[in-house]
């Protein structure tokens, strides 16, 4: 059975989809078998593993909408053992669009009832606000995943997101549990940058991964090719970073007694 984990975090700009780009990447160049959802209307996720949006009608806006199956909307991609559910520009209204749904929280969940055998992980790109999106991945998870930017607001925000995952927790998915926090756009030679990661490490301890994530430029430009940053340099030190933190994932998953 999957392992079904959201890279969540309300504030843009962080390196979220980045983050669970290369991860799935990784964990995809390790042999397990990985299901992408990108469940932002922005779709970047799609963006950076080659996918033009106009050239395929693949979505996760019908299955959620309750109007497609989640196995006829997921495509194959150029990397060996991962898979995408891709987002569409449709998701910007889905606030709206299930109003008159039951049970509108659970759509993704239920989803991928139907397919989590056939994955060892199921990682899903939340888009930045806490809204039903945000809230049916939240639902449909085991894991979250909290990719913070070095920035001097880094810790304002994830005590927002925090609160939710609380409330989520109490009212809707008593499973759901904070994997890590993953530091990223980091640069070791600004001082604020290693401020910022002593105050999230002094804060919240061994729920941040060792491993940062350098600011570098071939991550930064590996989306315009198409490719995760492993499969445009695999040497850069970002790609990497991204492997490292990937096997951190593995191993603290494996410490739970999952496997």
């Amino acid at each position: 059975m999957a392992k079904v984990i959201s890279f969540a975090n309300q504030k843009g700009g962080v390196g979220k989809t980045t983050t669970a780009i290369n991860i799935a990447a990784s964990l995809a160049a390790i042999k397990k078998r990985v299901l992408l959802i990108d469940i932002d209307s922005q779709g970047n996720a799609g963006t950076g593993l080659g996918f033009v949006r106009a050239a395929h009608k693949q979505s996760v806006y019908g299955v959620l909408m309750g109007t497609a199956t989640i196995v006829e909307n997921i495509l194959t991609t150029a990397i060996p053992n991962l898979h995408i559910l891709p987002a569409s520009a449709k998701l910007a209204g889905a606030e709206l669009d299930m109003e008159g749904i039951e049970n509108p929280e659970y759509r993704l969940r239920d989803a991928i009832k139907s397919i989590e055998n056939n994955y060892d992980y199921i990682l899903i790109d939340c888009p930045p606000a806490l809204g039903i999106l945000t809230l049916n991945a939240l639902n449909a998870s085991d894991y979250v995943i909290i990719p913070l930017q070095c920035e001097f607001f880094a810790l304002e925000g994830v005590q927002q997101l925090l609160s939710t995952i609380t409330s989520i927790q109490q009212r809707w998915n008593s499973k759901l549990d904070i994997l890590g926090m993953v530091l990223t756009m980091y640069d070791k030679k600004l001082g604020l940058t290693r401020a910022v990661e002593k105050d999230v490490r002094d804060t919240f301890g061994d729920k941040v991964f060792k491993t940062v994530v350098p600011r570098n430029v071939r991550v930064s430009e590996a989306p315009s090719y198409g490719k995760p940053a492993l499969f445009h340099d695999f040497k850069s030190p970002g790609a990497q970073a991204y492997l490292r933190v990937a096997t951190e994932v593995v191993n603290a998953l494996e410490q739970r007694g999952i496997k």
